[in-house]
């Protein structure tokens, strides 16, 4: 059985067929929303952070959504191995009463961030290599400061609608917030690209906890968060409302002399471009009008055998807190065996990365 799926595009391909997978040549590391579901990947990221992309030290965008945001503040920190075991710790420790409020849930994820950054704030931000970015969405029209619950659930509902139709009439009810390392020039992002207006925030010492809180703060699930420090005024949310998996641009830096290789770690074997195409197939992001911009892309994922493999034959995900109810203890344990599995990913995918074997991969 092989644990990983690995599919390129010609791009990356390319690079692959003339070069191997060389470490240097990676110029930005993805990271989708998900919830549990980014868990699986624990084993890869410490390989990843730990020792190989260090062994090739050269700056890189880390970029990510929801709990992506979260892994890439973990591979920011000066002990990366140490931090995603940390934050792998931390998120599976949730514990919830039931029916808990939004206000308690805001809370318990405040609390697992407050422990996870707090003091490191510095090392995050100005880590030599690492140009973090952290992906949120601002409300519009009725999400600009909706008064409760019943404002908020018009709001959503009017989005959902609109999305129906195209993303680009979804950008009438949000922007997408980029907290951003002020040295990065990202010059890939900040040209416009889609419908949605996109605004760059500096990251800094005293908005990182809360823009983290932001990215993945999910609507009705959590209070929206206000008053991020240096940020529009508005109100935020989870950023992968927008960029589920982040389907960007990523080919405007194909052609970079020092290299231009996306390096995708991802826990299914395609693109969701935002959370409300979840249930439209035919907004995959290899799909759609922009497929260009995976041409340069490496995504390495679970395959179907590896998940029906893991003890309960799924990723962990949110529906686990309702399965599991109040039995917080079992539901841990499930966590942390598909967690400790996944260390067949790194293994597999270090052994790729060591003697690259092409017939393994597969078109984008």
């Amino acid at each position: 059985m092989q644990a990983l799926t690995i599919h390129a595009g010609p791009k990356a391909l390319a690079r692959l067929q003339a070069d191997g997978l060389r470490a240097q040549d990676v110029a930005i590391v993805p990271a989708a929303a998900g919830g549990p579901k980014g868990l699986i990947l624990q084993a890869l990221d410490q390989w990843m952070f730990g020792s190989w992309l260090p062994a090739a030290p050269r700056e890189r965008t880390l970029i990510g959504a929801s709990i992506g945001s979260w892994r890439m503040a973990a591979a920011c920190q000066k002990n990366p191995v140490e931090a995603f075991a940390r934050l792998g710790d931390l998120y599976c420790g949730q514990r919830y009463p039931h029916k808990p409020s939004p206000r308690f849930v805001t809370g318990v994820i405040d609390d697992i961030l407050a422990r996870f950054v707090d003091g490191r704030e510095q090392e995050i931000i100005h880590h030599p290599h690492h140009r973090l970015q952290l992906l949120t969405i601002r409300g519009k029209r009725l999400l600009r400061d909706p008064g409760g619950k019943a404002a908020a659930l018009a709001g959503f509902t009017l989005a959902t609608l609109d999305n129906l139709a195209s993303r680009a009439r979804l950008a009438g009810h949000m922007d997408r917030v980029v907290f951003a390392d002020a040295r990065d020039p990202a010059f890939w992002l900040k040209a416009r690209f889609d419908a949605f207006d996109t605004h760059f925030v500096p990251l800094s010492p005293d908005n990182l906890r809360a823009a983290l809180l932001a990215s993945g703060t999910l609507p009705f699930v959590m209070e929206p968060v206000r008053g991020i420090a240096h940020a529009p005024a508005g109100t935020y949310w989870d950023g992968g409302i927008i960029d589920y998996h982040l389907a960007l641009p990523y080919s405007r830096v194909a052609d970079a002399p020092e290299g231009g290789l996306v390096l995708y770690p991802h826990f299914t074997d395609h693109i969701v471009p935002g959370w409300l195409d979840k249930a439209l197939p035919w907004r995959r992001a290899h799909r759609g009008a922009n497929r260009g911009w995976l041409d340069n892309l490496l995504l390495v994922a679970p395959s179907r055998e590896f998940i029906a493999s893991l003890p309960r034959k799924k990723l962990p995900d949110r529906k686990d807190f309702a399965q599991f109810g109040l039995d917080h203890d079992g539901r841990i344990r499930a966590w942390k065996l598909a967690i400790a599995e996944g260390a067949r990913l790194r293994d597999e995918f270090a052994a790729f990365a060591e003697k690259p074997d092409l017939s393994r991969v597969q078109p984008i």
